[in-house]
């Protein structure tokens, strides 16, 4: 039976090695030579250059995964407590954004928050630029949206909410409600029970989710380039640069995503090994 098993795994190794090993090799040689191949540190040493667009991606990530783990752990808990035709109803409103595609969503936001959108356009039919100005002596004709940090923010969370939702709500809604009905019954209120028992059980699907929303928003560049306005680079942005842009340096590019990478492990193992921590306090 192992022998059987052993063989139907093949396929799969042999797609990881295709797809993830053999690409993350070829990255990790670029990131230590020249561009002659010659072996070399410096492409590590010149990241000091980039230090203000490390803090900016892990900044705006952080943020953005704050406010989808507040925004979904509501809403999946709310699901997760309904009936299943609310609960099919809502899936459908949380995935029908997603069978769109990632860059016409984006572009979407740009047409809602530019000087001349859809919201700024909808401000002035109602006056609101008038009533400021007559307030307090400005001259607004317009609120700057587009081309901000929080517009960045605003399309992290947007595109990236669903992978916070889905994985809370696939823990919540298997709960032991044996276990919820035990609490009550020894006397813990509903705050206590879903402080004491329901958070902590639930704390795999957050990290989960936590560590789907993180990793693409620390790693994103259409979003910052498109809804930032080019003037908030990300890692992303900065990698793409180097491959794709003027700046071609492939190895220096390779480089930063190496550090990226190690980065984004370091913290997925810091968060798992929370969780375990969480889980065996909940167990005793």
């Amino acid at each position: 039976m192992k022998n059987k098993l052993s063989g139907f795994a093949v396929p799969y190794v042999v797609w990881m090695a295709l797809v993830v090993v053999i690409p993350i090799l070829i990255m990790a040689v670029y990131s230590v030579t020249t561009a002659d191949f010659d072996l070399t540190g410096e492409n590590f040493t010149r990241m000091g250059d980039y230090v203000s667009v490390f803090a900016r991606s892990f900044n705006l990530a952080i943020i953005a995964t704050v406010v989808c783990l507040f925004i979904g752990y509501p809403m999946a808990y709310v699901m997760a407590k309904e009936g299943p035709g609310f609960q099919r109803v809502a899936m459908a409103l949380i995935m029908l954004p997603m069978w769109m595609n990632f860059l016409l969503r984006t572009y979407s936001w740009m047409s809602i928050l530019e000087n001349n959108g859809l919201l700024n356009q909808f401000f002035d039919a109602i006056h609101l630029f008038d009533l400021i100005n007559h307030i307090f002596g400005t001259n607004i004709e317009y609120f700057q949206m587009i081309g901000t940090s929080g517009a960045v923010v605003l399309g992290m969370v947007y595109n990236y909410l669903p992978f916070m939702i889905l994985p809370i709500y696939s823990v919540i809604v298997k709960l032991d409600h044996s276990l919820l009905e035990a609490a009550r019954d020894l006397g813990s209120n509903n705050v206590t029970v879903f402080r004491r028992v329901i958070l902590p059980l639930s704390l795999p699907g957050v990290l989960s989710g936590v560590t789907m929303v993180f990793v693409p928003s620390v790693s994103t560049f259409a979003i910052s380039r498109l809804l930032g306005g080019g003037t908030h680079m990300m890692l992303g942005d900065l990698i793409e640069q180097q491959f794709l842009g003027g700046a071609y340096d492939p190895h220096l590019g390779a480089a930063i995503a190496m550090v990226m990478m190690v980065i984004v492990v370091v913290c997925m193992v810091v968060m798992n090994h929370f969780g375990e921590g969480e889980e065996q306090a909940v167990m005793l």
